[in-house]
């Protein structure tokens, strides 16, 4: 073997470096990048600059397609439709983990004892070392779950309610007759009819008023099992010959139920639905299991008993009961460890019973983390995707904590982030930018957070390393006063509070204070508003058909400018063509979505580019037409920014309403999104966003109260400042905006603030302190008063 010289580069594998080269994908422009191993990375730069594209993008996808290339073969087949990420190569790479902010599917059997794999070790301590009835036979940990058929409640089914309906929800206007549509849950036109035909041939009276009808008889014709098979002699119609026919009766609660849990139609179960009550079963009592599981307990407790109780509450309950046996202080001293992580990150206020889908992306991203946490995985690259979302200052610092363990423990950890808190704690920091989607994709340092100071271009520079005061801004003076409460819902106990009208307030406290709880019940509070909007977080879409230009209604312009050129009338489309949503120009192999979807087995399924249209949505004859020299799959794929050069520069009349939607996505930081952005890809902070900008390219008339769930999630710091233009602008107009929010440069420049906590949880639930800024950072008893502090004095 020929001797190694000491000029020979270093080997990529071992030099400690993940190194990426020429990285192109969505707008990065061939990047190259060195990023070292083994330390806390953070990935930042304006909304759409480019540092997800490189963080999961590539460096993910990466190591995703490297795992695929090391499984069964059937798998490796697929990665051909799951597409490598456009880059020439990476080198240093470890195995990767991906904690994105996904939203939980709305399963009601998901929850937080199930993502973090809590509950099973709940289950175990309760079999092996819970107290049984004497003489009861001992049940294994299936037993006391109710997700499988030994633990569910056999009335319930293991969801612990039950829908039910009453004769009042299902005949609303007793003064009507059946022939009269008395039973509004019945369906409509001809089922209807032949319902009523039936009861007629069954000797039942139709054309009294129901009211007047013995109560017998209601009720076998609202809830009877019986399904009586009877010979109908329709009326005979003027113009046609109805004959006899043999008909089945259904009473209309078998009907709605039937509807409720077995139609297709989404359309028809929520019809259903208006005719159910839903209440606690009267089994299980709302505790989803079986008899025999809820008779073993645990220091005096059933196992459902403690799955509702704030984790923080329950390690102390687990604390009392290790003495029990050996057994007990195993599982205890087990449960009480992985507890405490999830507690470090902020979240001992939730109960292992609270369904995913009523929590935040930011509150299931960090229990996926604490649930990694207690893996024991070392030489990984963890890519997180703003952990600090949905955090309190206060809560960020035991974020911090928790990133520094995951490194020490032998692991790279890689974070795209906004909050500059998680920024100055970096061992090196990626900036990208300058700007965001065609003027991004640059990387414009990669090295230690000190050295960024020197970057001319860094838009983020400007925000680290100002230490300087928040502005003073001009207080408004409140137009009134909108009162609240008392409430009592959650953990919110006869709480009262007041919001200022035409001002703008900030609701500020620790995750799981009560802020949204509070803000939740203005909606039936509205004296001296005229309009209330609410702008939440939830997706626009759950599938890649829905995407920003359908959602925000500008696509129905650019679909009639398209139907109006000359090749499309000439070829005879109508607007219809230019839709993918119906038969006739969209692909058919893809129904128009662009992706297909691919599954894999032992593995979520993915969304892959569809082979026939390569993601155009479009067949081939649609894209023929083009306006200006762009087909309506060229038009969808432009920027907001971009989108409205063209259609600036086209000077055309039938354009012009584009317009005023593209200004107002651009207006809320949007610009760098692409028109025919699937749903799916948008963060809750891009979705808030453009429910926002639909709202202000809205003719408003009369005063409007606006309610957001922190606007600025996913947002830089340049980029919060032109949301806050776009809101405080609303205020100027005379409307009044309330917003739940952490981001304390948002909080300084409030009006108001209205201070929830102290804690979270039980913790929580109280109005601390409400009053301008600067009265709120002088409270004694607040934990938002230091960080706010802090901003206004510098």
């Amino acid at each position: 073997m020929p001797p190694v010289s000491d000029t020979a580069p270093p080997d990529p594998r071992h030099d400690g470096f993940v190194r990426v080269r020429g990285a192109r994908e969505h707008n990065l422009r061939g990047v190259d990048v060195d990023i070292p191993r083994d330390v806390l990375a953070v990935f930042t730069g304006v909304s759409g600059s480019g540092k997800s594209s490189l963080a999961f993008g590539t460096i993910y996808a990466e190591a995703q397609r490297r795992y695929f290339e090391s499984v069964a073969p059937y798998a490796r087949r697929l990665i051909h439709q799951i597409g490598a990420p456009k880059v020439a190569g990476i080198t240093g790479l470890p195995p990767a983990v991906s904690l994105q902010q996904s939203r939980s599917a709305p399963t009601s059997r998901s929850s937080v004892g199930t993502v973090t794999t809590l509950s099973n070790s709940l289950r175990m301590l309760f079999s092996r070392a819970g107290t049984y009835p004497e003489g009861a036979e001992r049940l294994d940990s299936d037993a006391f779950s109710p997700n499988t058929a030994a633990g569910a409640c056999p009335q319930c089914h293991g969801l612990g309610r039950v829908h039910r309906t009453t004769e009042e929800l299902l005949v609303p206007d007793p003064s009507l007759s059946i022939r009269e549509g008395a039973i509004a849950a019945w369906p409509g036109a001809w089922q209807g009819k032949n319902l009523r035909d039936i009861l007629d041939a069954l000797g039942y009276e139709v054309d009294l008023p129901w009211r007047e009808l013995a109560q017998a008889d209601r009720d076998w014709i609202l809830f009877t099992d019986e399904q009586p098979v009877v010979t109908v002699h329709p009326v005979r119609d003027a113009d046609r010959i109805q004959r006899p026919y043999q008909g089945t009766y259904m009473s209309a609660n078998h009907y709605v139920l039937k509807t409720f849990s077995d139609s297709k139609s989404q359309t028809l179960r929520a019809k259903a639905e208006k005719f159910l009550d839903s209440a606690p079963c009267p089994a299980c009592g709302g505790a989803r299991l079986r008899a025999e599981a809820l008779a073993v307990t645990f220091e005096g407790r059933t196992i459902a008993e403690l799955a509702r109780l704030p984790l923080a509450e329950l390690a102390g309950i687990l604390a009392r009961g290790e003495d029990a046996s050996e057994t007990a202080r195993v599982l205890t001293d087990d449960l009480r460890a992985r507890i405490a992580t999830v507690t470090e990150l902020g979240l001992g206020y939730l109960g292992l019973d609270r369904p995913t889908p009523t929590l935040s992306a930011g509150e299931l991203q960090r229990l996926r983390l604490a649930t990694q946490l207690r893996s024991g995985l070392f030489g990984v690259v963890y890519v997180l995707d703003e952990p600090s979302a949905g955090l309190h200052p206060a809560d960020t610092e035991s974020l911090l904590t928790v990133l520094d363990r995951l490194k020490s423990a032998g692991n790279s950890v890689f974070v795209v982030e906004h909050h500059l808190d998680v920024m100055r704690r970096a061992d090196w920091l990626v900036d990208v930018g300058p700007q965001a989607g065609e003027h991004g994709g640059q990387v414009l340092h990669s090295g230690p957070v000190d050295a960024l100071r020197d970057v001319a271009d860094s838009a983020t520079a400007r925000f680290l390393f100002d230490d300087s005061p928040a502005p003073e801004r001009q207080v408004r003076p409140p137009q009134g006063w909108l009162k609240v409460g008392p409430v009592t819902r959650h953990n919110l106990r006869d709480v009262s509070a007041e919001f200022p009208l035409s001002a703008f307030t900030a609701v500020t406290g620790v995750s799981g204070s009560g802020k949204s709880t509070l803000i939740g019940e203005i909606s039936e509070e509205l004296d001296g508003v005229g309009r209330l909007v609410v702008v939440d977080q939830k997706p626009i879409g759950r599938t890649p058909r829905s995407n920003l230009a359908t959602y925000t209604g500008l696509f129905d312009v650019v679909r009639k400018v398209f139907a109006g050129t000359g090749e499309a009338r000439a070829r005879g489309y109508g607007v219809g063509r230019f839709s993918f949503n119906v038969a006739g120009g969209r692909c058919e192999t893809c129904q128009g979505e662009g992706f297909v979807s691919v599954e894999l087995l032992f593995l979520p399924s993915t969304y892959a580019p569809c082979p026939d249209c390569a993601g155009a949505r479009y067949n081939p004859e649609t894209l023929q037409v083009t306006y200006r020299g762009r087909n309506i799959a060229e038009v969808l794929d432009l920027t907001v920014e971009a989108a409205a050069g063209f259609f600036t520069a086209a000077d055309d009349t039938a354009a012009r309403p584009v317009l005023r939607s593209l200004r107002t996505l651009s207006d809320v930081g949007l610009g760098y999104l692409r028109l025919g952005q699937p749903a799916t890809e948008l963060s809750g902070g891009e979705a808030q966003r453009i429910k926002l900008a639909s709202e202000l390219q809205r003719v408003r008339r009369g005063h409007t109260l606006y309610l957001l769930d922190e606007p600025t999630t996913g947002l830089h710091p340049a980029d919060v400042e032109v949301l806050l233009r776009q809101l405080h602008g609303l205020v100027d107009a005379g409307h009044t905006v309330v917003v739940v929010e952490h981001d304390m440069a948002v909080v300084a420049g409030a009006d108001w603030v209205v201070d929830m906590g102290p804690g979270g949880g039980d913790e929580g639930g109280q109005v601390v302190v409400a009053g301008r800024p600067r009265s709120v950072a002088d409270a004694p008893d607040s934990r938002t008063a230091p960080y706010l502090a802090r901003l206004l004095t510098g």
